[in-house]
Order: C-alpha cells, then structure tokens, then sequence
C-alpha cells in the first residue's frame, strides 16, 4: 500500500505518506493557550506520517475565532512545547500551521478592532462564528504598507517561536479564504500599489511571507498550503489557473519542503468562470516539490491518487479526527469511527480525545 510508504520531505524521512490535516479545533483557553487535552489529542495521532497542527494565530492582530491558539506569548510557546515533547517521544513529526486570518474575523473577539485586510471590502453572504453567537461581517480596516510589511515580520516571528516550542518546520496557511488568499483574490483585494492590481503584485506577499519563513527557519522546514478553486470566505479570483501558475512557478524558485493542494470542498458550487478539470491535474502537475493532496479523500481514493504520481503524500481531515489510528486502520481496512460533528469545534474532551483505538 503506497500510503504506508516511508518518505523523504524536507529534512524528515516520514514512516508513511498520511497526513494529518489542519482542522481548527477550538478547545484553546481564552488567551489563545493549549492544555494536557490538546496534548493528549496529537500524541494519540502520533502514527501519522506527518501531522499538521489546526491553524495558530501568529499575533495578536492575526486572532479570528474564539478558543484558537496562537505563538506569540511566552505562556503559548510553553504550552506548545508540552504537546511536541510528547508527539515526539511518540514518534511523530509535527509542524505547526501558520495563521493569519484576516477579515474572516470580528471585533467582538478583538478587543473591539476590526479585522484587517488587503482592502476594506466585507465578506457578504455569510456570517463569522463569535463569543457572542453568529454576526454578519465587518467591513475590514485596509492595511497600509507597513502595516504588510510587520505581518510579514510576525510570519517570521511566529515561525521562529515555532521552533523555539519544539515544532519540526512550519507551513503557511494560503488557503481557504484567510490573510494570504485574500491578497490573491480580486474579489477580497482592490488594491493599486505593489499589492494589488495585477496577478504578480497580488502574489507579492505571500512569496515575501514563504521568504520571511525559509530565511527564519530554513526551506527544508517550511511548506505552504493553497486552494487555487475554493472559494469559501468570499474568495473570487478573476483568473484562477493563471494566478495559482505564477504562484506555483515562483514558489518553484524557492527552496520549499512541500506544497499542499486543497481541492474544493464539493459543498461549495464550481463558479461559473472557474476550470471543471480536477486541481491536482491542474495544478499539481505543475508544482516541483513533494505534493501534499488534501480534501474528501478516503483510503480507496488516496490510493489511487498516489498511484497516479501527480501527489506524494495525501492529508486526511475528519478521518484522523474520529480515528486517531487511522493508518492502522487502513492497514488492515478495518471500520472506521465516524466524526460527531456536534462536538467538532469548542467543548471538553467528548469528540476530541475518546475517540476508540482498535483494540
């Protein structure tokens, strides 16, 4: 079976090509602080090849959703350091999911500041999750200049307390809707400087961040994700295919450790100007680091993707949630546990640790 292969990714020899996917979990503490369950909830999940933490705030101004991590206090790093200790005496490889949300937040959970993004356009048609129940987005205080610039000094940061709490590299979150994906999308970003207005400056802060990271951290230990057609969070772009190319051809020029292509999520309808060819045809075969294929897969769809060659390794999202065995699992193509997904985000340790091994 290919998915219990081991691999070479950056600087890491992985026991199989399992990804454990980034899924927010909610059960930080108010100030963006992990406890024993968030170290106990990893280090169940240790067999993966190579686990992907739910996203953490970089900052304070990256914070989105209630009950989210973040590692840019001390207290933070210390409560990270605990659940990469015991990944690790478990023999696990952890990277840590770099996060900045940008305007899919609210001010009710940002000590009354509003969110900020490319441009001062608010996301219609749906509502953010709060401490205060469902709201209708606000309208985003559009960065400045500098202000870009400190983000792309804080990705640094971020990265750099990553590995001060133990984590083995880190990866961007350039995908589902959040900070980065925003500057691609004209829909989100507006902008007539050397941040917007056409496909390279709208690409120019994401490849300034992956060079912040790689210079901090070093490129073996640095990966990004994207999702070229999904356009959750009110991303529309203009041209997918031509703006997901130059990106992928400028990250080719970087010394990366791997490239995560989330497909769209199939709730979410194509839109109409978007390519119907599937994306790890599309753009996979253009990415020239080890590829990490993520959304909707299951053991007998993973196995074909990796034998098409496109893909290198495959995440799973809701399976490790509700097997924390998984590759065990597939081993032996035992029944899977099904994900509850009442208990999916926020709460106590039911849905989150008490998910049954097999005996």
């Amino acid at each position: 079976m290919k998915l219990l292969e081991t691999i070479k990714v950056g600087n890491q020899t992985l026991k199989n090509k399992m990804v454990m996917a980034a899924m927010t979990r909610s059960r930080a503490d108010v100030n963006g602080i992990v406890g024993d369950l968030t170290v106990q909830y990893y280090t169940q999940r240790a067999s993966a090849g190579l686990i992907l933490t739910e996203a953490i705030n970089i900052s304070e101004q990256a914070f989105g959703s209630p009950l989210t991590p973040g590692i840019y206090t001390p207290e933070q790093i210390e409560a990270w350091k605990k659940v990469t200790k015991s990944v690790h005496d478990n023999g696990g490889v952890i990277f840590a999911q770099l996060w900045h949300t940008g305007r899919v937040a609210h001010s009710v959970d940002r000590n009354g500041r509003l969110p900020v993004a490319p441009s001062a356009i608010a996301i219609s048609g749906m509502q953010h999750f709060t401490s205060q129940g469902m709201k209708d987005f606000e309208t985003p205080h559009a960065l400045t200049v500098d202000e870009i610039k400190q983000i792309v000094k804080d990705y640094g940061q971020a990265a750099k307390n990553a590995m001060e709490a133990g984590f083995d590299g880190v990866e961007l979150h350039g995908a589902n809707g959040y900070l980065p994906n925003q500057f691609l999308a004209e829909s989100a970003n507006q902008r007539t400087d050397e941040y917007g207005g056409s496909i390279e400056n709208n690409g120019r802060f994401i490849l300034e961040v992956m060079r912040e990271l790689i210079q901090t951290v070093g490129g073996d230990k640095v990966g990004i994700k994207i999702s070229p057609l999904h356009p959750y969070a009110g991303i529309v772009l203009d041209n997918p295919v031509a703006t997901f190319t130059y990106l992928i051809q400028e990250l080719n020029k970087q010394d990366i450790g791997f490239v995560e292509l989330m497909k769209r999520v199939p709730m979410f309808p194509l839109l109409d100007h978007y390519p119907k060819e599937d994306e790890i045809e599309l753009f996979g075969k253009l990415v020239e680091y080890p590829l990490i294929a993520n959304t909707a897969y299951n053991q007998e769809t993973a196995e074909a993707e990796l034998e098409k060659g496109i893909a290198q390794l495959i995440s799973f999202g809701s399976f490790f949630l509700a097997n924390p065995d998984l590759p065990k699992r597939f081993e032996l193509h035992a029944e899977l546990n099904q994900p509850d997904k009442a208990t999916m985000f926020g709460g106590g340790e039911k849905g989150y640790v008490d998910y049954p091994f097999l005996n």
